[in-house]
């Protein structure tokens, strides 16, 4: 005996469901009439009427897929969602949407989420055919208004990288390495050494980097017994900036922020990457290699070292006071790499937000009001006791100026040569020590502050340093 054969099921796609909308609302046939016309069944028809506004919403939208006959819900559906919203975001943006960053980011949402998922090739193709996205080559959307042009008195848009206008202020950062002589005092520059500084700081000035400094020495004694992770700044032992790290960094901390940043960087640097650094996160925007604009303005390197001078020499100030017929230089010979990490650190925490904005402004890399440059000048430091604003000037820019007899360039010194400039060794500090050391300090206060308002700052500190003794 034959087995019946089934009915075989004829599923509509969502444009033929259209047309059976519009031969239900335009003629007189019933739905029985439709359905034999399409070679279904009456109730599937009548479910089609019954999801009208649903599937005119679908076919309205223009990302569902015309074509597709059945709509299965993914288990998914809320990182489905977030990731088409992210998709059309990042196009509205013209950005460039791979695979891979369709993938990395349908993780993240995940995550956020708290949802066990690991998104697959299969998981992404189902994905597009879900939400037509398409499959062929990329495009740029355009934007649905014509650009205004720039009132008088602003930057003109046309001198910014195209690319850059994509991206808010907030989200466009620039950097820049630099040398350092950070042992240097003026009228004897016979005892400093170099390190190279990375500064990082967004065009808004409401962000800036973690400092990075490199040195010569692959572990200089002052940092044994230091915990890496709790100082304020990075050490890198060599001169040259560890981009693709760095960069790798930078893109994983903007990915946990969801954010897509651009960094102008110089067209050497960008050069001299080896290979694509697969970045998701971080668009590089290089300058060109004749442009005379830096990636970092100026200005704002320049009252980074006005800065860290100025607090170098409070230091050494300090240093001779406690320490009778000691020189300038023979203060400075005491510092160490791991000083000048510290003073680097406070240094890029004084240079404020305003300065930076307004720097990026003149330079032609944001958008803004061109301000008065008379407010620069408010915003350096005070010129120390005993230099003329001209001598003080000169200190700054002192890595500007061509070596003379004696001057080191780079920290070469040997292991005796280290030794003797940095001290013996002496053993990490004890928890006795720090607690003892508090009781000098506030002891100290007592006997020589002006200000009970200073009090409240030691009492923060001496409350964070009892907490670590309890661990």
């Amino acid at each position: 005996m034959e087995l019946s054969s089934k009915k075989k099921l004829h599923a509509l796609s969502l444009a033929e469901k259209i047309q059976v909308l519009e031969l239900l609302d335009e003629s007189k046939m019933s739905q029985s009439e439709v359905a034999r016309r399409f070679q279904v069944s009456q109730p599937q028809i009548s479910r089609i009427c019954k999801n009208k506004e649903k599937l005119l919403a679908d076919w309205c939208s223009g990302t569902a897929n015309r074509e597709r006959k059945r709509k299965r819900e993914s288990k998914y559906s809320g990182i489905d969602e977030a990731l088409l919203c992210w998709y059309h975001i990042a196009r509205a943006k013209a950005w460039d949407v791979t695979g891979p960053m369709l993938l990395h980011k349908a993780k993240e949402l995940a995550d956020i989420m708290g949802q066990d998922f690991v998104p697959s090739i299969g998981w992404l193709v189902r994905w597009k055919r879900r939400n037509n996205v398409g499959f062929g080559a990329r495009h740029v959307l355009a934007p649905s208004f014509p650009p205004e042009p720039p009132p008088p008195g602003l930057t003109s848009q046309a001198q910014l990288p195209l690319s850059l206008k994509d991206f808010s202020p907030e989200d466009v950062f620039g950097c820049a390495e630099l040398p350092l002589l950070y042992r240097a005092v003026p009228g004897n520059l016979g005892a400093c050494d170099q390190v190279q500084v990375l500064l990082c700081a967004n065009s808004r000035g409401t962000e800036k980097r973690r400092v990075l400094l490199g040195g010569l020495q692959a572990a200089p004694r002052c940092f044994f017994g230091v915990r890496s992770e709790a100082l304020p700044a990075s050490y890198h032992p060599d001169l040259g900036v560890p981009w693709l790290e760095w960069l790798a960094q930078f893109d994983r901390d903007m990915g946990q922020q969801g954010r897509q940043v651009a960094l102008l960087l110089a067209a050497r640097v960008v050069e001299g990457l080896a290979g694509p650094p697969g970045l998701y996160h971080v668009k590089l925007l290089p300058l060109a290699a004749s442009s005379t604009t830096p990636p970092l303005p100026s200005s704002v390197v320049r009252a980074f070292k006005a800065h860290y001078r100025h607090r170098l020499l409070s230091k050494l100030a300090a240093i001779q006071s406690d320490r009778d017929g000691t020189s300038l230089a023979e203060a400075a010979a005491g510092i160490t790499v791991l000083d000048a990490l510290h003073v680097a650190s406070a240094a890029w925490a004084k240079v404020p937000p305003q300065l930076i904005f307004s720097s990026f402004v003149q330079e032609g890399l944001a958008p803004g009001k061109t301000p008065p440059s008379s407010h620069k000048a408010s915003e350096m430091p005070p010129v120390p006791g005993g230099l003329s604003l001209e001598e003080f000037s000169r200190f700054v820019d002192l890595e500007g100026e061509e070596p003379g007899p004696g001057v080191c360039k780079e920290e070469t010194g040997t292991e005796d040569e280290e030794r003797d400039r940095e001290g013996a060794f002496e053993p990490p500090p004890t928890k006795a020590d720090a607690l003892r050391a508090l009781g000098t300090l506030r002891r100290w206060f007592e006997c020589n502050s002006t200000s009970p308002e200073l009090f409240e700052k030691f009492y923060d500190c001496e409350e964070e340093v009892e907490r670590l003794c309890c661990l």
